[in-house]
């Protein structure tokens, strides 16, 4: 699986921890994107507008591979930010209703529940989470039958590499006929996201799935007709009859409703090259060896230097969090790893508010990371 991941990338920038952050696209992402860019210059930008069907199905194919999550289903925007605030820009929950989530929670979804609960009447309602920051189970069926309108989780945080328990989540929200929101922009390429049942699905390119910066895109399997963008477009939206009062406005059918046809469609490009390079590489194959080197980076990383890992050490994931000790911070680490030629992550409490003390160090390693870069960053952290 290694080898795989490194013979399809000519140039891996030695040291790249920063999986999480922006990855590493390959050389045949970097191809796609610039033949496309290249095209649009002989044809025009319009006359050159490629078929992304393969790579909707693509990604469609990551969460859901049967007939719900077919290629009408996924819907490109400029990042996860933005396709979170489409989804829940435009769902017309009305007054009243209840939203779970956790404190985990990533910090830019809980400001923008936080502006719209005000303005539209809305509760948010909190989802516990365990000694380990895990959503508990058993708190979400209390909250279900309590009363709740919308469940959002983000299945992978930001700032932790906690795999929340979607699948089972998933079910109770399917058997109380709650609408679910997964976001997956940490766990999808790094961990299996399929089976969890969610209505939609946020995510975006530049972190496991190795695609381009600019581009993020929305699965909506479980679109209902309360489900909708904030504002009508013509790529969007049909007019009734124009020349009544207020003549009405119909989204199109599926998630097309959401995007824009003017974009950076070179990006959106390379994520379907990405994606489906994925695919290739074997998501099960690539899953088991992120986790692999997650174990492997908190088994050496826990304890140098009065470092503390934040999560479990077997925890299946491959992002790790790692809390300073007296004396260090881990803007001074990250600095001191740059200065040997590692790169890693300084996550803000910014990312999530609710949950974060103080900035967090966060080492993400690609498939295909050495040990021995492992080995390095330790007697990094081990030398103030």
């Amino acid at each position: 699986m290694a080898e795989a991941w490194r013979a399809a990338r000519t140039v891996t920038p030695v040291g790249h921890l920063d999986a999480a952050g922006c990855n590493v696209p390959s050389d045949r992402v970097l191809d796609v994107m610039t033949a496309h860019l290249r095209l649009e210059r002989e044809r025009g930008g319009y006359g050159a507008v490629p078929d992304l069907t393969p790579a909707r199905s693509a990604l469609a194919a990551l969460v859901d591979g049967g007939p719900g999550g077919g290629p009408g289903r996924v819907a490109f925007l400029e990042s996860g930010t933005a396709a979170m605030a489409a989804l829940l820009g435009g769902w017309r929950l009305g007054p009243g209703a209840r939203i779970g989530c956790a404190p985990t929670e990533y910090g830019s979804t809980l400001m923008l529940l936080r502006h719209l609960a005000p303005r539209r009447g809305w509760h948010l309602v909190e989802l516990p989470v365990d000694g380990d920051s895990r959503i508990d189970p058993d708190a979400v069926r209390t909250r279900l039958a309590a009363g709740l309108d919308l469940v959002i989780v983000s299945h992978v945080g930001s700032h932790h590499g906690v795999v929340q328990p979607a699948a089972e989540i998933g079910a109770l929200c399917g058997q109380a006929g709650v609408p679910f929101v997964l976001d997956v922009c940490q766990s999808l390429g790094h961990v299996d996201a399929r089976g969890t049942g969610a209505t939609a699905y946020v995510g975006t390119s530049r972190k496991w799935l190795a695609g381009p910066r600019g581009v993020g895109f929305l699965i909506v399997p479980g679109l209902t007709p309360a489900m909708d963008a904030p504002a009508p477009t013509l790529s969007g939206h049909l007019w009734g009859d124009p020349s009544l009062d207020g003549g009405e406005v119909a989204p199109v059918e599926g998630a097309a409703r959401y995007e824009s046809s003017e974009g950076p469609i070179a990006t959106r490009a390379g994520l379907g090259a990405a994606v489906l390079e994925h695919h290739e590489l074997g998501p099960s194959a690539v899953h088991a060896q992120l986790a692999d080197l997650g174990r492997t980076a908190r088994g050496l990383l826990d304890g140098a230097g009065g470092w503390r890992v934040a999560e479990p050490l077997d925890e299946p994931s491959a992002l790790v969090t790692l809390v300073p000790p007296p004396g260090d911070t881990a803007e001074r680490a990250a600095a001191r790893a740059a200065r040997a030629s590692l790169l890693v992550g300084v996550v803000p409490t910014a990312r999530a508010p609710l949950h974060l003390r103080e900035p967090v160090l966060r080492v993400s390693p690609p498939p295909g990371t050495p040990p021995d870069t492992l080995e390095s960053l330790a007697r990094t952290l081990a030398t103030p």
